[in-house]
């Protein structure tokens, strides 16, 4: 059963005002980072961004309790949180049964648990995709040629572009296009002239 699927049933099982919320958060989670992917681990609904546990959502008696693993590292928040431990990086917000919720907040905090992911997976993502792109280059002569050729200005515009990509399949698939164009001889700038007057 798709993960997608074990968090829809999950969700169903609770009483209304769980459900609803549930939904809710659900939608804002989706609705603040599209690459958000949903897991079902521990058996709970867990969201994940860029290979990293972003937050997951468990149901009480009496709360629906939003637990984010890294949420020490909130400089601030617009929603109360309390530490899971001292010693644990975790922090958690509970909701309970009629009380007022804050969509913002909410949205706040995951904005803040997304950019902690992104930043720590984007360094070795990073590094990693400028090095896959030099490898393949490497194998052909006329692409290592140009590469060499460009001035520094060009080849970070070729690294930004491929490391702004979230997902490793978008920055694969990025390397795979870099290498067509450098091979070329096309700076960045000229390739994006050129699709706009297509």
């Amino acid at each position: 059963m798709l993960s997608s699927e074990q968090i829809n049933l999950y969700i169903a099982g609770h009483p209304e005002w769980q459900r609803k919320l549930m939904v809710r958060l659900r939608q804002l989670i989706h609705g603040t980072d599209g690459d958000v992917e949903e897991v079902w681990r521990g058996q709970n609904p867990h969201f994940d961004l860029a290979g990293q546990p972003l937050l997951n959502i468990t149901a009480t008696k009496t709360t629906v309790c939003i637990h984010f693993p890294k949420g020490a590292q909130f400089k601030s928040t617009r929603l109360p949180y309390e530490a899971c431990n001292e010693d644990k990086p975790g922090r958690s917000v509970k909701l309970r049964e009629g009380e007022t919720f804050s969509e913002a907040g909410f949205t706040s905090l995951v904005n803040k648990a997304a950019a902690i992911n992104e930043k720590q997976a984007g360094t070795s993502g990073k590094h990693t995709a400028i090095t896959e792109l030099e490898s393949v280059l490497h194998k052909d002569p006329s692409a290592w040629a140009n590469w060499e050729s460009f001035d520094e200005e060009a080849r970070k515009e070729y690294s930004e572009w491929i490391t702004d990509g979230r997902k490793e399949e978008t920055r694969k698939r990025r390397i795979a296009q870099a290498f067509e164009m450098i091979r070329e001889g096309l700076l960045r700038e000229e390739e994006e002239k050129r699709v706009k007057g297509s």
